[in-house]
């Protein structure tokens, strides 16, 4: 399959290198080593589909040109209505020309999710109380020194938005609405601290933060015959999956924990997840029409 990259920023550079023999162009209007400053320019007979690692205002406009000439399309997390273009707009245009347009959220292919995904399936654990996320980074900086990042709702958006498809692929959709707990601008315009949970069965809380100085992963679950617990990313370090069984009527619960020493293999699987879904064509943007609709509904809850 033949692809080009539309956004040659540091995103733009992860997707190329992954892409590999298959990377036939590059286009961006502020890099002088991209070969094409916007995608119109770049022939439709030389490429099969499209890595779109854009600014989100820019993402509808590149994806109904891409879409509509019949180009598959793997875009960034998170995909945002705008203005005069919906997601369900993209959504009917991809399924009427038969094209491709999945949103990449790269950690569903995080190993120890795929683990506790199968638990879950396997239905051992039981009624499932209680699940908390934690993402912390420490890019505060970084984003307020971006005048494109640090707009909006900040740290909700951009690490929330993978909370919430995690949250699709492993609990489908709460039947209760989001409840905003706390949203703080400690250091930026945007928010870059961020907690809200949903209060149905389970409850799931979710915090989200860039001022986390190391790099932190938290998941726990807690359920009526027993407990899952996930530590760290593999992208940062050793990554540690704990599967606790309850003893009745109480005790200390027979353990198993594995780790993971190594690499950031979530870029590649999800690559080529995307190449098979082009041999189908199937779409995600279902998951984005929800996803949206929740961070709407938050930042109507957020502080002004």
């Amino acid at each position: 399959m033949r692809v080009i990259v539309v956004g040659a920023g540091n995103q733009g550079g992860k997707r190329a290198k992954v892409a590999g023999a298959d990377l036939v162009a590059t286009v961006d209007p502020f890099n002088a080593a991209a070969k094409f400053k916007t995608v119109e320019q770049v022939p439709l007979d030389s490429y099969d589909a499209a890595l779109v690692c854009t600014p989100d205002a820019a993402k509808p406009k590149i994806l109904t040109h891409l879409l509509g000439n019949k180009r598959h399309v793997l875009v960034e997390k998170p995909l945002l209505g705008e203005p005069g273009c919906s997601l369900q707009q993209l959504k009917e245009l991809a399924e009427r020309n038969n094209t491709v347009c999945y949103t990449a959220y790269n950690h569903r292919f995080e190993p120890h999710i795929l683990r506790l995904k199968k638990t879950l399936d396997a239905n051992w654990l039981g009624r499932i109380y209680q699940a908390k996320f934690f993402y912390g980074n420490g890019t505060a900086r970084d984003v307020r020194n971006s005048a494109w990042r640090d707009t909006g709702l900040g740290v909700l958006p951009d690490l929330g938005s993978h909370l919430l498809d995690w949250t699709l692929m492993l609990f489908g959709k709460p039947i209760v609405p989001p409840r905003v707990w706390g949203a703080h601008r400690f250091e930026n315009l945007a928010f870059d601290h961020y907690h809200f949970t949903f209060q149905g069965e389970p409850v799931i809380d979710y915090e989200m933060t860039m001022l986390s100085w190391r790099n932190t992963f938290r998941f726990d679950l807690f359920a009526e015959n027993g407990s899952v617990h996930i530590d760290c990313l593999c992208k940062w370090g050793v990554s540690t999956y704990t599967e606790r069984r309850r003893v009745l009527p109480s005790g200390r619960p027979q353990e198993t924990v594995e780790q993971l020493p190594q690499g950031d293999p979530t870029w590649e699987l999800e690559y080529a997840h995307f190449k098979g879904l082009c041999q189908q064509p199937v779409n995600n943007i279902a998951n984005d029409i929800w996803i949206d609709a929740m961070l709407a509904e938050l930042g109507k809850q957020s502080p002004p």
